[in-house]
C-alpha cells in the first residue's frame, strides 16, 4: 500500500498531537464515554444508596517514616449488607495508596483509572509524578464525577503516600467537587469516620512505629464498627480482617493477615477483660 506524499509525517503529527502525559486527559478526548461517572443518570435521586453498594470506612495516619491506611471489609446497600469481603484500600503506585468511600462501583473505576494514570505518566515522562502532582490528578478525577455525586452517587477518596522529596508521609482528603485538603497526623472518611476520628485522637501518638500504627488503625476501625452499622468489625468466624497498607521509603506493602488477626484479637481481648458495656 502506497501512502500519499507526506502520509507518514501526517500520521506522526496526529499521534504527537494526541500524546499527553495524562491518560485521563487522552481518554476524555478520544473516548469520553469510558471515563468513570461520565454524564448523568436520569432517575437517580438522593436515595441512590439503596440502589448501589456503598463503601465505608477508611482511616489513615502518619507514623515514624511513613503512612498507614486501613479500610474495613463491609459494603452496604441501604439497610442491607451488600458484601463482607470488599477491599477499599489499594496501592496507587509504588509510593502511594488510595482508600475509597462512597459508591463502590464508581470508586473502583476511579481507582483503576488513577492507577493507569500514574503508570502512564511514568512511562511517558520517564519519572515518577510528585506526590503533590498525584494528589492534584486525583482531585481532577473526583471533580469529573460531580454530576453523579449531585444525584447521590458520590465518591470520596482518601489518598496517602511517601513524599520522596520531603522524605515523609503525607495524607490528602477530598470533597465531592474535587477539592483537595492536606491532613496532618491522621484522618478518616466514610460513614463511620466520626467514630474512627474520635478513636484516632486518643490513640495516635507522634513518631509511632509501624507495628503500633497498625494496631491503632485496627482499633479505630473497631470503634467505628461498634457505633456505625455500615462499618464491618473484625470477623473472627469468617477470618476477615481490615485491609491495611503501609508506605515508607521502601515503597508500599500490604500488612499480612496474621499480623492483622493478632492486632484484632488483642483489641477484642482487651475489651472483653475490661467488661465495659459502652
Amino acid at each position: 500500500m502506497n501512502l500519499p506524499a507526506g502520509g507518514h509525517s501526517s500520521t506522526f503529527s496526529q499521534i504527537s498531537h494526541a500524546a499527553t502525559a495524562s491518560f485521563s486527559e487522552y481518554l476524555s478526548r478520544s473516548a469520553p464515554d469510558l471515563l468513570p461517572g461520565r454524564g448523568s443518570a436520569p432517575g437517580i435521586t438522593s436515595n441512590a444508596e439503596h440502589l448501589a453498594p456503598h463503601a465505608t470506612t477508611i482511616v489513615a495516619m502518619t507514623y515514624a517514616g511513613g503512612v498507614i491506611m486501613a479500610g474495613d471489609r463491609r459494603a452496604t446497600m441501604g439497610n442491607m449488607i451488600a458484601s463482607r469481603h470488599i477491599e477499599k484500600v489499594f496501592p496507587a503506585d509504588n509510593y502511594s495508596v488510595l482508600g475509597i468511600a462512597g459508591t463502590a462501583g464508581i470508586a473502583l473505576d476511579v481507582t483503576r483509572l488513577f492507577q493507569v494514570e500514574l503508570e502512564h505518566y511514568e512511562k511517558i515522562e520517564g519519572t515518577l509524578l510528585s506526590l503533590e502532582g498525584k494528589a492534584n490528578r486525583l482531585g481532577a478525577m473526583i471533580r469529573s464525577n460531580l454530576p453523579m455525586a449531585m444525584q447521590g452517587l458520590a465518591v470520596i477518596p482518601l489518598f496517602a503516600g511517601f513524599d520522596t522529596d520531603r522524605h515523609m508521609g503525607r495524607l490528602f482528603s477530598y470533597d465531592v467537587t474535587g477539592g483537595r485538603y492536606e491532613e496532618l497526623e491522621h484522618h478518616s472518611v466514610g460513614s463511620g469516620s466520626v467514630f474512627a476520628r474520635g478513636a484516632l485522637k486518643k490513640l495516635w501518638k507522634p513518631n509511632m512505629d509501624e507495628d503500633r500504627a497498625v494496631s491503632v488503625a485496627v482499633e479505630s476501625l473497631y470503634d467505628a464498627a461498634d457505633d456505625d452499622s455500615a462499618t464491618g468489625g473484625p470477623d473472627v468466624v469468617r477470618q476477615l480482617w481490615p485491609v491495611v497498607y503501609a508506605v515508607n521509603s521502601a515503597g508500599a506493602k500490604r500488612i499480612p493477615e496474621r499480623v492483622l488477626a493478632a492486632a484484632a484479637e488483642a483489641v477484642i481481648a482487651s475489651r472483653a477483660v475490661a467488661g465495659r458495656e459502652a
